[in-house]
């Protein structure tokens, strides 16, 4: 069928990729058209299959879901991402639909019905899981809008404990561009050490820790 939903699966735990294709298999309006096991890896893979709806796990190494999905609108804004996360807490919700995306869904619930999701979203509509807000437009200022997708990216890999030379490394900048990235950042935030910058990151869902590693067989 040419009209299927074209969907991207962005997670990085093969065994919940694997899970997440089966069910969406079994739907004749749907087709997975890839696999993405990180941020960056998502980011590339929606600019070249050009999926009508990204699922997108919230919680992944190097750019997290919100991360990721930001890079992606920007290019192409008219793609619709559904969050799948593990946090339920509001700041999540605001971040998330205040980077664009289109639906936030909690991993760990019983009743998703993941195909109706994406072909709410396919169509254009919202979505999000029973018992969490959906933000007004009055509250999807947050913290998150204050900085540019560039200082984003900086503080993810600040949470994780790279250095600005390691930062650079992976960004394509150089080191002191980074230390003004950083600088910036801080001061858009009201905060002067790295130590309270990471908790208060990570406090007000601006960036997530990709999730422990599971066996898979």
């Amino acid at each position: 069928m040419s009209d299927r939903i074209r969907v991207l699966l962005a997670d990085d735990h093969s065994l919940v990729r694997k899970g997440f294709r089966r069910m969406l298999e079994d739907d004749p309006a749907i087709e997975v058209v890839g696999e993405a096991a990180n941020g960056p890896q998502a980011v590339e893979a929606a600019e070249q299959l050009k999926p009508n709806v990204i699922v997108m796990d919230l919680a992944m190494p190097e750019l997290d879901g919100i991360q990721a999905a930001s890079q992606i609108l920007k290019k192409q804004p008219e793609m619709g991402i559904l969050i799948l996360s593990m946090y339920s807490e509001d700041t999540y919700v605001r971040n998330a639909f205040s980077a664009g995306v289109r639906g936030y869904l909690l991993k760990n619930a019983l009743e998703v019905d993941l195909p109706y999701a994406i072909k709410e979203i396919a169509a254009g509509r919202k979505v999000v899981a029973p018992g969490l807000t959906m933000p007004g437009p009055q509250e999807q200022e947050s913290d998150f809008d204050k900085l540019t997708q560039r200082e984003r990216e900086v503080l993810q890999y600040i949470v994780q404990g790279k250095s600005n030379k390691e930062i650079a490394n992976i960004l394509g900048l150089s080191a002191n561009t980074v230390a003004v990235h950083r600088a910036n950042l801080m001061q858009a935030l009201g905060i002067h050490r790295t130590a309270d910058l990471v908790v208060y990151a990570i406090r007000k869902g601006l960036v997530t820790l990709p999730d422990a590693p599971t066996p898979e067989k």
